[in-house]
């Protein structure tokens, strides 16, 4: 029996929790696989460890200076790996396991299958689009046009094939597609890639549909008002954020505001004791790095050089502020 789980960002965070180690508790011993996630959940893998369960992390964030304890880590940017090309994404790296693992049994139809969703996940995770990455990516769009999926093919009457190409088309999939709210653990966005029944995906990407417009008004609107809050020009980064930022809004707006400024930016949601939020930074600027270093404050931190997050005791948010004005003021 496989049992698939999506934590929920606004209750859960990001990554593998404590919360979610509770509902599988009932399932060990068994094989816990951690997808995009668990480079830097040392504790909670530990404690999955203890619980009885068999972890594999595959993933391509940044290695936070140790390896969590599991049993199998696949990440091109751990030390001693020798593939050559270190910006897959996480759907990349699981093809490539998948083409091991299947072997002959991997066939043109189900390659091409495969292909049509790393090629929307390369391009959703802006991964560079270089090497295998834009090998997968323009494979991948040649067979969408001709997908199965039920829950790719509606897109095609929202979206008229004839007025958009491949890549327009696969955007505008990718920006529906990232709604992340979830029922009983499973997005939104899972659900109608895994509906088998064409009249049921239709009812949910035009659900979809809606609600990507209203996320983008509202990723507008906060991002305005975000905006007018920052009085300190000479401030070397963007440090923002509170109780009405929807935890799932946060890479969206910080997107919008490191674009606006030009500086590294960090937009966070805050409940009654933690913050988590979300980090973008110019090219060439390296957010991992930064908290890497500010890590004192931090209870959970990690993602990619320009696209990143964090969790911080409420308690710590000023000081973790502080200690990344002072980090940036001296590159």
């Amino acid at each position: 029996m496989a049992v698939r789980y999506f934590p929920a960002r606004e209750k859960d965070g990001y990554g593998l929790s404590e919360k979610a180690l509770k509902n599988f508790r009932k399932y060990a011993p068994a094989l816990l696989i951690l997808l995009d996630c668990g480079i830097g959940n040392f504790k909670e893998v530990e404690i999955a460890q203890r619980m009885g369960f068999e972890t594999i992390i595959i993933e391509h964030h940044e290695i936070l200076g140790k390896l969590p304890p599991a049993s199998i880590i696949v990440d091109p940017k751990q030390k001693g790996d020798n593939y050559p090309f270190k910006y897959l994404a996480t759907c990349g790296l699981v093809f490539k396991l998948a083409e091991i693992l299947l072997g002959k049994n991997m066939t043109d139809n189900l390659r091409k299958s495969f292909l049509e969703l790393v090629a929307l996940g390369t391009l959703a995770d802006m991964m560079p689009q270089r090497e295998d990455n834009q090998n997968f990516i323009e494979e991948g769009l040649l067979s969408l046009s001709s997908t199965f999926r039920p829950g790719l093919r509606v897109f095609f009457k929202l979206f008229d094939p004839q007025k958009f190409s491949s890549r327009e088309l696969a955007q505008k999939i990718i920006s529906i597609l990232q709604i992340t709210d979830t029922k009983k653990h499973l997005t939104e966005s899972y659900l109608i890639l895994s509906t088998p029944s064409e009249k049921q995906a239709e009812k949910m990407a035009q659900q979809l549909f809606k609600k990507s417009l209203q996320r983008h008004q509202l990723i507008q609107q906060l991002s305005w008002e975000l905006s007018q809050e920052i009085t300190d020009k000479s401030s070397p980064i963007i440090f923002a954020g509170g109780k009405e930022i929807p935890l799932s809004l946060t890479g969206a707006i910080a997107g919008k505001l490191r674009r606006k400024f030009k500086k590294p930016t960090f937009i966070y949601n805050s409940n009654q004791k933690i913050s988590r939020g979300s980090v973008r930074t110019p090219e060439g600027v390296n957010g991992v790095k930064a908290m890497e270093a500010c890590s004192q404050f931090l209870e959970v931190y990690g993602g990619h050089p320009q696209a990143s997050g964090f969790t911080c005791k409420n308690e710590n948010l000023e000081k973790f502020e502080q200690c990344l004005k002072n980090y940036f003021k001296k590159l």
